[in-house]
């Protein structure tokens, strides 16, 4: 681990982001334009402790998680997370492992969409990357391992998981997750990580084997649905999919698809932005 190259390359690249980059507002009292280390420790997820020592070379060795989460913060291409990785100690995720890491250019495109919902997700449903507008909507699946990473395993084994979609819609969607997951399994047919999921989804769901038996194939693009929040209710969305040229990652854009869907959207950034500062409110008292 080369820890004085390793700290002067993430104080380095905290102070070259501007905080519009990752969607945090540059309120007037800011008297860096780089991110605070604060705000780097909330975008990954650690502990402001744990970054003052990373960037004053006192830390120990980081884990690989604790890796991913920092170059996902503060936006890395695959090359700076790949010397992140060498610094840290660690050999870089090789050429599979690379596709369970949002590329770099997509996370851009994350922030560029401002207060639109935005996702990246693998063509087997887990969330690498989610902006702040699509927390807000739909929740944050950053939180989950093993295989409640996956959105389909989550969704045939947690029945409560499903509140997200209207009764009348769960059928459908049901179909349309395993339709995508057979075409998964038709262009990786070999690969132990589909294989291993589709078997272990078959015994943990009735309604999954049977779904499967049936041998629909459909590639889920766009879409229109209506999503439940569980504060301003259903919200019509158009959900746009755009896809890396290897089908192994992407972006899943939600829209409002009309003037309720929109009034409903803003009140829940509005609710979002209420319940941040009340947060704050707490912290301080605290």
């Amino acid at each position: 681990m080369q820890r004085e190259q390793l700290a002067d390359f993430l104080r380095r690249r905290r102070e070259a982001i501007r905080p519009a980059e990752v969607g945090i507002a540059d309120g007037p009292r800011r008297r860096t334009t780089g991110l605070r280390r604060e705000e780097v420790a909330m975008l990954a997820g650690m502990s402001v402790d744990y970054v003052v020592r990373l960037e004053q070379g006192r830390s120990s060795q980081p884990s690989t998680q604790l890796l991913y989460s920092l170059a996902r913060a503060l936006r890395f291409s695959d090359d700076e997370r790949n010397h992140l990785f060498h610094l840290a100690g660690h050999q870089p995720p090789p050429a599979d492992g690379v596709a369970r890491l949002a590329r770099a250019g997509l996370v851009r495109m994350l922030d560029l969409l401002g207060d639109t919902p935005a996702m990246v997700i693998t063509d087997l449903g887990e969330v690498l990357a989610q902006n702040r507008s699509s927390i807000l909507l739909a929740g944050d699946h950053h939180r989950f391992t093993g295989d409640q990473r996956y959105l389909a395993y989550r969704w045939f084994t947690e029945p409560a998981g499903r509140s997200v979609h209207r009764p009348q819609d769960r059928e459908h969607h049901s179909r349309q997750m395993v339709a995508d997951l057979r075409a998964v399994a038709g262009r990786r047919p070999d690969d132990p990580e589909v294989t291993g999921l589709i078997d272990r989804m078959q015994a943990a769901s009735p309604e999954f084997r049977q779904l499967w038996a049936e041998h629909e194939v459909g590639v889920r693009r766009a879409d229109r649905k209506t999503l439940v929040h569980p504060t301003v209710g259903p919200i019509l969305m158009d959900c746009e999919t755009l896809v890396t040229p290897d089908l192994r990652q992407q972006l899943l854009v939600l829209t409002p698809a009309d003037d309720d869907a929109r009034e409903k959207l803003a009140l829940v950034h509005v609710l979002g932005v209420e319940e941040f500062r009340t947060a704050q409110q707490l912290e301080v008292w605290s």
